[in-house]
């Protein structure tokens, strides 16, 4: 039994009920939940559980408890901010190219693509399901990856499952080529890469950093233009660490322009536009097309504030 309220596409639940499948017998409740509901996420499921919304056979259930099958697992949720995000909103898109599989949008700078604590509206993924309601069946609607906040430039956004699946296949494999101007304070005299795992920062849990617990990460590197105290880089990943390329920029002592995180100051001239953002954009992206297997490639100019900077550096 499922009751919602009137917004089901928002995940705002009021009372769901379900019997336990004898299949699941024996695993840990919060294992089985994630099973039983795949609608929802294992966040949001553990949070129930966490604020006492799930009871199995009317008893408050724990998340550890093992189950035995046949149990009446019920739970009751005062909807909260991260299930009321999945909202379509108008809000404009520069859309590079679009078909019936996939999406290609040039993301401007300050907008947070998917919701999260803090920006749970206004984002890029209420903006996709208002253009297409559709994507509220893919997960994530179709983002199948990302770009901080603060960066602009080219994202790739499924339209079907089978696109879905098969864009998170080549990102997976490393043959998505994803391409970033970045500029970075001081000159940096040669090309080169930087190989070194990316993790959550120990001293510092909201940033990430280069620590020998983290993920693999490579970041291949070319001089695109030299200033005085500034050098405009190509970036490429080879893969898709979060903050990647801001951390290892920092870990080689040039840290990107207007990035106050990863302590990339604005530049003290003067005569240079004052950046209010990390100077950093994808510029360049390409993939093979997940329905006919041809090769796309994307350009994105630099926007407005990113050029008026490079032009007072001339």
């Amino acid at each position: 039994m499922v009751e919602l309220a009137d917004e089901t596409a928002n995940y705002t639940v009021a009372r769901l009920t379900r019997r336990v499948p004898e299949t699941l017998a024996g695993l840990r409740l919060d294992k089985a939940l994630a099973r039983m509901f795949p609608e929802h996420s294992r966040n949001r499921l553990q949070r129930w559980l966490k604020d006492g919304h799930v009871s199995l056979d009317s008893h408050a259930a724990k998340p550890k408890q093992k189950i035995r099958g046949g149990e009446r697992v019920e739970i009751r949720s005062q909807p909260g901010p991260a299930d009321t995000a999945f909202r379509a909103e108008p809000i404009a898109l520069d859309i590079v190219y679009e078909d019936d599989d996939v999406l290609v949008i040039n993301k401007a700078a300050g907008l947070v693509v998917h919701p999260g604590s803090g920006n749970w509206k206004g984002t890029l993924l209420n903006a996709l399901l208002h253009r297409a309601p559709q994507l509220a069946a893919i997960p994530r609607a179709g983002i199948v990856h990302r770009l901080d906040k603060n960066t602009s430039g080219l994202l790739a956004v499924a339209k079907t499952l089978r696109a879905h699946t098969e864009l998170v296949r080549q990102l997976q494999a490393r043959t998505v080529k994803r391409d970033y101007l970045a500029l970075v304070h001081g000159v940096v005299k040669l090309d080169g890469e930087v190989s070194a795992p990316v993790g959550r920062d120990p001293r510092h849990r909201t940033r990430m950093a280069v620590v020998p617990t983290g993920r693999p990460a490579l970041t291949r590197f070319k001089v695109a233009r030299r200033f005085v105290r500034a050098t405009l880089l190509e970036c490429s990943l080879a893969t898709g660490r979060t903050h990647q390329i801001r951390v290892h920029m920092q870990s080689l002592g040039h840290p990107l322009v207007g990035d106050p995180v990863y302590r990339g100051k604005r530049l003290d001239d003067p005569r240079t536009p004052q950046l209010r953002r990390q100077a950093l954009h994808a510029v360049r992206l390409g993939f093979s097309h997940p329905v006919s297997g041809v090769l796309k490639h994307f350009s994105a100019p630099l926007p407005e504030d990113l050029q008026s900077l490079l032009d007072s550096l001339e």
